[in-house]
Parts: structure tokens; sequence; C-alpha cells
């Protein structure tokens, strides 16, 4: 079978009255499905493709990146989640729906359920791969100490100490444990070319600025599980299935049965880690058709 063809433009947005131009891959035809990649030190929208590949034959799939992540020089916005409502809000003037599906993987996921919330009708079923809305540093060490994860944000915003810094944190040896101990389930994925496209990634110009907001916390749309399991008790939100990795690392994985357990969504296993959706693609899109 002929994979759906890949063409790539840019999206002209204004964010935070801030201009910007924003990278957006299209994959397939048929009715629109929105896929938005996950927010992390190496997430691009480069990580959605093998998924659009295999759902790009029932679904026209628009791949954006987000502001300050990608696989292209950063634009320089407030690393905030303001901003990341405000770009999805962009996003929707520019390309107004509906949507069939939106895919929304690990941090994006409660982005997309609020947005869902503001645009009412405009999804009519939403997917959530290994959702999250903890950074790592609150993950692991608890939100009391938010005064360190600030300080080092600071230190990593740094002009030359700053990057010094960030360049310690993202070699490929770093890349390469980070991905077997959490991102990926099989270590023997954790191939020397996908780490190599992973650090090309967390290369380009301005990557400090989103990786240092996300790694402390600054990019978490949610203060609690409580915040983030109310975003799922407003009416009219369209049907919800959460794509639960069997290997997502412990923690993230007790917020992902949390949000189960309200009973508000639909659930359903998937190999893979916390990046299920580019590891298992196929695995995904087959849990996506049999759900629909």
């Amino acid at each position: 079978m002929v994979d759906p063809v890949l063409s790539a433009r840019n999206f002209s947005l204004t964010v935070g009255g801030r201009p910007i131009s924003m990278p957006c891959d299209v994959v397939g035809s048929g009715p629109d499905a929105l896929m938005l990649p996950a927010l992390s030190s190496i997430s691009a929208r480069s990580e959605m493709r093998p998924l659009a590949k295999d759902l790009g034959r029932d679904f026209r799939c628009l791949i954006p990146d987000w502001p300050g992540f990608g696989n292209q020089a950063r634009v320089r916005v407030p690393m905030h989640p303001e901003t990341m409502h405000a770009f999805l809000d962009a996003l929707f003037v520019t390309k107004p729906g509906p949507y069939a599906i939106a895919v929304a993987a690990g941090h994006a996921a409660p982005y997309l359920i609020a947005a869902a919330r503001r645009h009412q009708g405009l999804f009519k079923a939403l997917v959530l791969v290994a959702p999250t809305w903890r950074g790592p540093l609150p993950t692991a060490m608890g939100r009391e100490r938010s005064g360190l994860f600030k300080a080092l944000r600071r230190a990593v915003e740094l002009p030359l100490l700053g990057d010094a810094l960030y360049r310690i944190n993202i070699s490929r040896p770093v890349i390469g444990r980070m991905m077997r101990a959490h991102v990926y389930a099989d270590p023997d994925h954790v191939t020397p070319g996908v780490i190599a496209d992973k650090h090309a990634v967390t290369r380009q110009i301005g990557g400090r600025f989103g990786t240092a907001a996300f790694v402390t916390g600054g990019l978490d749309p949610c203060q609690s599980r409580e915040e983030f399991l109310s975003l799922f008790a407003a009416p009219g939100l369209p049907p919800i299935l959460v794509l639960r990795p069997e290997r997502a690392p412990r923690r993230s994985g007790a917020e992902m049965d949390a949000l189960v357990a309200t009973g508000r969504v639909s659930r359903e296993s998937v190999p893979g880690a916390l990046s299920a959706h580019e590891e298992y693609a196929g695995e995904v899109a087959e849990a996506i058709r049999a759900w629909i």
C-alpha cells in the first residue's frame, strides 16, 4: 500500500500580539484531523509522521509544531501556558475546522481539552496518547521545590552560561539514557540514528528556552491532579479516548489511571512508554480506528 503524500506549509499566526510563521505537515486526504506532538526537549512534529502516514489513508492530518519547539530555529515567544493556549486559538482562526478527530500526545493533551472547551463543536472526537500535565522535575521532586525549579530555569535562560548548561544536559548519551528510561519501551528501538535525530531537534537555535520551561514545570497547564481532572468535567466535550501505554512511567501512569477512573473517558491499552505514538505508531493507529 502506498503511503499518503506528505507536504509542508507555513501558517502565519498572531500569538500574544506577535506575528509568527509556524510550520505544519499535511499528510493524507479526507476529513481534517489535527495531530499535536508532545511538549518535551526532544519533541517535534516529525514524531507524529509515522502515525499520520497510517491515519492519512482516512484523514487529512495536520501536524503543527508548538511555538518554541520543533525541527527548526525556534520562535522566541514567552514560554508560558497562556502562549500555548493562544497558539491553538490562533491556529483555529487560520484553520477553523471542523475536525473529525484530534490526537494529542503527552503534555499536549490538557491543552487540547482546554481548546475543546473553548471551541465547542470544533472536534468530533479526541484521542489522548499517554496524557501528562506535570513536567519532569515537578513529577520527580514535587511542587514544594518550585523555587529551585524557577532558579534552574533562569540559569538555563542566561546567555553563555545557560547555553553551556543546556548543551551538557542534552548530549547524545543523556538523550539515549532518557529515551531508554521512559520515552521508548524497547531499548533496542533507541538506535544511534534515533538518538541523532532527537539530538538534532535539541540543537535548533533557541531550543533551550522551551526545554527549560517544560522541564521545570513552566508549561504545566494545570497545578494539581484535581485541576487536571476538572478539565474533563465540562459539558459538551466530544467523546474522548485515552491510550494508556503499558510501560508508562509509574508516576505518569498513575495520573492516566486517575483520569480513566473518573469514567469521563474511554481507555485502551497500547504498547510503549511516553512516546507510544512514535514507537508503536501502527498499534496506536489500529486502536484509534477500532474506537472510531
